[in-house]
């Protein structure tokens, strides 16, 4: 094999991963923090009772071609003390996508009077890393894209817990257990290791809600990090405004009304990091969620 093919190809994968890496994982979806946890913690299937869809669509850099694009369709549903829910993702970068698929099983334990509970969740699924041939502006037939996509699709999960008191909630998850415990020779992008977070509903009055939140969390390949910020529920939480700054430089702010508590609609952007910020804007991210629960 032709030496340079491979440090074409090994150019090509690295500066769209490294795309990829810069925002996808260092910039997560502003909705896990809030508005669907159930992104990042499987503990947070069906622990309302009822069916919920959420979707996502995040884009980065609308100026530049092949820039990344993040979507996300989350179902769930809550029954007493079991959660059931399926997460689907879909991510590309330049020439690369993954997409993964896993479905999740949650067991909510009431404490006491019922006002505290420990929920536990474990998702399992299916992850697909594949290069998009079709649009190589070279030889889309060089082996070494062929043994890329030749990979099998391969069995993934994620784990987590919570408790929640009155307004009080701690949550911790292991997203992305294959990369856990066994390190993948081929990567589209550094895997996140795990994410933590406490925060704390505080009643105001007038039907306001105002809920402070720290998580901290890793990316393998970087420091980790950690997130700070509140979201303010408004008119018996009907409209909520929400901020939270992230230790790699970046802002997060987002806008939500929730119409006739069933259609929830909410808009955030995501500043650059602060080593991007002098080249590129930063990420918008729209969020619908249908509640069929009332």
């Amino acid at each position: 094999m032709d030496n340079k093919r491979y440090m074409g190809l090994a150019a090509l994968l690295l500066l769209a991963a490294l795309g990829q890496r810069a925002t996808a994982q260092l910039n997560p979806l502003g909705s896990q923090y809030y508005n669907n946890q159930y992104i990042v913690n499987p503990a947070f299937a069906g622990q309302d009772h009822g069916l919920r869809v959420n979707a996502a669509y995040r884009k980065l850099w609308s100026g530049i071609p092949g820039s990344p694009l993040t979507q996300n369709l989350t179902v769930d549903y809550g029954t007493g003390k079991v959660g059931l829910g399926l997460n689907v993702n879909n991510e590309s970068s330049g020439l690369l996508r993954q997409t993964r698929a896993v479905a999740s099983y949650a067991y909510h334990l009431p404490l006491d009077s019922g006002r505290n509970h420990l929920s536990f969740g474990l998702s399992l699924g299916m992850m697909d890393q594949r290069v998009r041939d079709s649009e190589i502006a070279g030889n889309p037939n060089d082996i070494t894209v062929g043994e890329y996509n030749g990979q099998r699709t391969y069995l993934d999960g994620d784990f987590g817990a919570a408790f929640v008191s009155g307004g009080l909630t701690l949550q911790a998850s292991i997203p992305n257990l294959k990369s856990f415990f066994k390190k993948d020779v081929v990567k589209l992008a550094d895997m996140v290791t795990f994410f933590s977070a406490v925060g704390y509903a505080f009643p105001l009055k007038g039907g306001m809600e105002l809920e402070p939140k720290v998580a901290y969390r890793g990316v393998r390949g970087f420091d980790n990090m950690v997130d700070a910020g509140a979201q303010l529920s408004l008119s018996q939480k009907r409209f909520m405004l929400m901020g939270m700054y992230h230790s790699s430089g970046s802002a997060t702010f987002g806008l939500g009304l929730d119409i006739a508590r069933r259609y929830l609609v909410s808009g955030m952007y995501t500043t650059q990091t602060s080593q991007l910020s002098g080249y590129t804007n930063g990420s918008f991210e729209v969020n619908l969620r249908l509640d069929l629960s009332k």
